[in-house]
C-alpha cells in the first residue's frame, strides 16, 4: 500500500452537495426510525423519478445525526457515482457502461489505497465502555425484520488470514446491543471464505464495517470483483484516483479516510446468535431467523453530524435495484456482442426480476433463427445464467426498459404454442422464492426464452404499427414539453 499523501476521499458529503446541485436530493425532517425511514424511502422508490432522500431530526437521536437512502435510483446520479458523463436515460447509462466494467478491472492493479495519517473519520472515538452502537439512527427498515439493520449500504473490510489481500464486501449488519452486531455473509462471498479461516484457525477474525461513504463505495462493494481483487483498488481505477485510506486503531484495517461511521471490532471463534430474517433483492423474506457471526464492537469512529448510509432490500423497485439493473444490463449487452449476437440494440436487466430473473433484450433481426439465437444466448450466458426465468426478445422499435411496450410485444407478437422455448435442470437458487415448490435435490430452475419479435418468415407482411412516428414524438414533445 502506497505511502502517497495524494488520495481520493470517498466524502459522502461532497457527494450530496453534487446531488443537491442536480436538483435530486429531498431533505425529510422528522421521520422515525422505527419504520417510517424505510416506508417513505420504499414508496419514493416506487416514483418515477425518484430523488435521493436525507433525514435528519430523527426522533430521539440529535439533530445532524442522518440516514440517507436512495442514492443510486435515477440516471443522472448513478451515473455521477460511477464517475461517467450526466446521462438522463436508462438507454444512455447502459451505454456509457459498455466495456467500462472490463476496463476498471484491467486498471485495478494501478490504483492501491494509499494510507494518510488521519482523517475526518476520527473526529469522534468511542472505545471500551463508551462503545454504543445505539447512538445511532439505526432503522428499523421494515415490519417483519428481524431487528434494526445499520449496515445496508456499507461497506465490510476484512482481511484474508494468509496473505495482504484486504476484501471489502457488502453484507447486512444488524444490531443486537450496544457493542454487539450481526454479520451475515452468504457461504461463498470472499468475507465469508476469509471469516472461515480464521474459525477454523481458532483466530477472532478482524472487522471493520463502514456504515457510511460515497456511494460509489457500497455500489462497488455489492459486486463481483475478482478473487484476491481488492475493491479499493477496483474503486480507484474508476476515479482514476487511489482511495485515501486511514488504519483502524484496532485492527489496523484500511477505512476511507472520510468515511462517516465505522465499527470496529472482532468476530470471536463460537461467537454467534440468531440473526434476521430481512429481505432479499426479489422482494421476499426467503429464509428464517438463524446464527450468524456476531462481531463485538471494540471502537466506533465518527465524525461529527454522522450520516448512515441505507441501501435495504425490499419488493422491487428497491433501493438500490436500479444500479444492479444498469450494471447487470451493460454486462449483458458486452456478453452478447462477445458472443456474436449480431445488432443488438439494447438490454435491460428488469428490476421487477431483482435484475436477474426478467431480462429483455432487442435486436434488429438479420436472418431466420436470429431472435432465438439472442434469447438462448441471454439466458445462459456467463453473465445471466445465475436465477434467470424469463428472457425475452423484441423488435429494435421496443425499448427493452419500458415494460409496457415489452408486454405488448409480447401480447402482439408471440404465440405461445411457437414462441416459448423452455429448457429445464438450469442455474438455480436456493434463494429463489420458487425453490419452495421445487423437487430438485440442486438448485436447479427451468427457464423461458420468449420470441416477441415479428415473425421473421413474414415480416414485411406483418402490419405496421398505429402511433406517431419517434421522430413525430420527440418534434411534438420538444414543442409541447409544458403539457407533455
Amino acid at each position: 500500500m502506497s505511502n502517497t499523501l495524494v488520495g481520493h476521499p470517498l466524502d459522502l458529503r461532497a457527494w450530496i452537495e453534487d446531488t443537491r446541485k442536480l436538483g435530486e436530493l429531498t431533505e425529510v425532517s422528522g421521520a422515525d426510525w422505527d419504520l417510517e425511514i424505510g416506508a417513505i424511502s420504499e414508496l419514493n422508490v416506487k416514483k418515477d423519478l425518484p430523488n435521493a432522500l436525507l433525514f435528519d431530526d430523527i426522533p430521539g437521536y440529535p439533530k445532524g445525526h442522518r440516514v440517507m437512502t436512495c442514492s443510486t435510483s435515477s440516471p443522472a446520479r448513478l451515473s455521477s457515482i460511477l464517475r461517467l458523463p450526466i446521462e438522463m436515460t436508462n438507454a444512455g447509462l447502459t451505454q456509457s457502461l459498455r466495456g467500462k466494467p472490463k476496463q476498471w478491472q484491467g486498471l485495478a492493479a494501478d490504483y492501491p489505497p494509499v494510507s494518510v495519517a488521519t482523517g475526518p473519520v476520527f473526529e469522534n472515538v468511542q472505545e471500551k465502555e463508551s462503545v454504543d452502537v445505539l447512538a445511532f439512527p439505526s432503522p428499523l427498515w421494515h415490519e417483519k425484520d428481524g431487528g434494526r439493520y445499520i449496515g445496508t449500504g456499507c461497506m465490510v473490510v476484512t482481511k484474508d488470514l494468509d496473505s495482504d489481500w484486504v476484501n471489502v464486501g457488502t453484507y447486512r449488519v444488524m444490531v443486537h446491543d450496544k457493542n454487539h452486531v450481526g454479520l451475515d455473509m452468504i457461504p461463498g462471498k470472499h468475507g465469508a471464505i476469509q471469516y472461515d479461516k480464521y474459525m477454523k484457525a481458532g483466530k477472532p477474525f478482524p472487522v471493520a464495517i463502514v456504515v457510511g461513504c460515497d456511494p460509489l463505495g457500497y455500489l462497488i462493494s455489492g459486486i463481483e470483483v475478482p478473487f484476491g481483487m481488492c475493491e479499493y483498488n477496483y474503486i480507484g481505477a474508476i476515479l482514476k484516483q487511489p482511495v485515501s485510506v486511514v488504519r483502524g486503531q484496532l485492527t489496523d484495517l484500511p477505512i476511507p479516510s472520510h468515511a462517516e461511521i465505522v465499527l470496529e471490532g472482532w468476530a470471536y471463534p463460537g461467537d454467534e446468535r440468531i440473526e434476521g430474517p430481512f429481505g432479499e433483492f426479489h422482494g421476499y423474506y426467503p429464509g428464517k431467523p438463524a446464527t450468524a457471526p456476531v462481531v463485538t464492537v471494540e471502537k466506533v469512529y465518527f465524525r461529527n453530524n454522522p450520516i448512515i448510509m441505507g441501501s435495504p432490500p425490499a419488493k422491487p423497485p428497491n433501493d438500490y435495484s436500479y444500479s444492479k439493473a444498469v450494471m447487470r444490463s451493460a454486462l449483458l449487452m458486452d456478453a452478447l456482442i462477445a458472443s456474436g449476437v449480431p445488432d443488438v440494440q439494447a438490454v435491460w436487466a428488469h428490476e421487477i426480476g431483482g435484475a436477474r430473473m426478467f431480462n429483455v433484450v432487442s435486436i434488429k433481426q438479420r436472418y431466420a433463427g436470429h431472435a432465438r439465437q439472442a434469447g438462448h444466448i441471454l439466458s445462459q450466458c456467463g453473465v445471466g445464467a445465475y436465477m434467470s426465468r424469463y428472457s425475452v426478445v423484441v423488435d429494435e422499435d421496443i425499448d427493452p426498459s419500458n415494460m409496457q411496450e415489452v408486454m405488448w410485444a409480447v401480447a402482439t407478437r408471440s404465440d405461445p404454442e411457437m414462441d416459448i422455448d423452455i429448457t429445464r435442470r438450469g442455474m438455480g437458487s436456493k434463494n429463489d422464492p420458487m425453490s419452495i415448490a421445487y423437487t430438485y435435490k440442486a438448485p436447479f430452475n427451468s427457464k423461458a426464452i420468449i420470441d416477441a419479435c415479428r415473425p421473421f418468415d413474414f415480416i414485411n407482411e406483418f402490419p405496421e404499427v398505429a402511433e406517431a412516428s419517434k421522430q413525430l414524438q420527440e418534434t411534438v414533445r420538444a414543442k409541447w414539453k409544458h403539457i407533455l
